[in-house]
């Protein structure tokens, strides 16, 4: 690549190669005129002669061969010891006589430097894909978090208070033991691929009716953004193997692929989603009942998709890649009137 000072560009080169072979300019004159060396002058009217204007350009400085490069059997070596042992630049060396530099300088070229690269599972490196545009694939899933008892749940006041806020709740069923049951919260989550844009509902359970219905609303939500959903991804639950499911999906002209069993890591964008979720909506502060905790999820919703720095967007929030919508901003961000019945996001446009 030419640097901020160099004294000719690709484009300052040609020009002096053709001075000196299609207007028969000597080196000399014409490499006075560019201010360099006739030897420099020579050099790139020779690579005009033999390559023409693609000639011009950069070369790479790469020798062309390297006789102190590690060995590809031993390179071999390393990487298997990193993919299945999970082991660091010094012990890897211990093991083959090598030092620890020449070591990482290998995993570094392999890009398996970083444990984070490689699959905890398989010991292979991760493979990450996003799909090229919003609604070319989203991807489906339920989560389940314990409903709060009046007074607040044992997270934030303790196992103790937390029984005793359980015994006081009215209305709870008994277990086989007698003791109270606050029950589970079911959250549908839809996540676009491309975008990162979120879409959730909280239902009692996760049957195939409430699954269809979910993925009709989340497909409207998303038309109504502009986005034509194209492909749906889950996993292998009883919901998503139904018929129900089948001919929704079929009625709405969106193909059905499921991941492969007991691999999670395949519908990995929606499982870290779900961590994101726990983190920001459900145990980030303290909830005094359920439905305190139900009522602030639309708005932790709008926070995520508009507002929320996300890092697979390059720092944006997930709405900035739905290049449709045209909100009105101030200072502060979008403004926008959030509302929501069962965890649904409505905006203003």
């Amino acid at each position: 690549m030419t640097h901020a000072n160099a004294a000719l560009t690709p484009r300052a080169r040609l020009r002096l190669a053709r001075l000196i072979v299609d207007q028969d300019w000597t080196c000399s004159t014409a490499a006075r005129m560019f201010m360099v060396a006739p030897r420099t002058a020579r050099k790139w009217a020779d690579r005009y002669r033999a390559e023409g204007p693609p000639g011009m350009v950069d070369r790479s400085s790469r020798p062309r061969s390297m006789p102190a490069k590690t060995p590809p059997r031993l390179v071999k070596q390393i990487v298997r010891l990193r993919w299945h042992h999970r082991l660091g630049p010094v012990q890897i060396g211990g093991r083959l006589a090598l030092a620890a530099s020449t070591v990482h300088a290998v995993l570094r070229r392999c890009r398996i430097n970083r444990l984070s690269h490689i699959d905890r599972v398989t010991g292979e490196p991760l493979r990450r894909y996003e799909h090229p545009h919003p609604g070319s694939l989203i991807h489906v899933d339920v989560t389940k978090f314990g409903n709060i008892p009046d007074g607040g749940g044992h997270r934030f006041v303790g196992r103790r208070q937390g029984a005793l806020n359980k015994r006081s709740t009215p209305g709870l069923p008994r277990g086989t033991d007698y003791k109270p049951r606050t029950g589970r919260a079911f959250v549908h989550t839809v996540i676009d691929d491309h975008s990162r844009v979120a879409y959730a509902e909280i239902h009692s359970d996760e049957k195939a009716d409430t699954a269809t219905g979910v993925l009709r609303r989340a497909v409207d939500w998303l038309n109504a953004r502009g986005v034509t959903v194209e492909r749906v991804l889950s996993d292998n639950g009883s919901c998503y193997r139904s018929h129900a499911w089948r001919d929704t999906c079929s009625e709405l002209g969106i193909t059905h692929k499921r991941t492969r069993p007991y691999r999670p890591q395949t519908n990995g964008k929606i499982e870290r989603f779900h961590r994101t979720l726990a983190d920001g909506w459900a145990y980030a502060r303290f909830h005094p009942c359920e439905t305190a905790r139900r009522d602030a999820l639309p708005g932790w919703l709008h926070f995520y998709n508009h507002h929320r720095p996300h890092s697979a967007t390059n720092g944006l929030p997930p709405i900035s890649r739905l290049t449709n919508l045209r909100f009105p901003r101030d200072r502060g961000g979008f403004l926008c009137r959030v509302s929501g019945e069962g965890g649904v996001l409505v905006v203003d446009r």
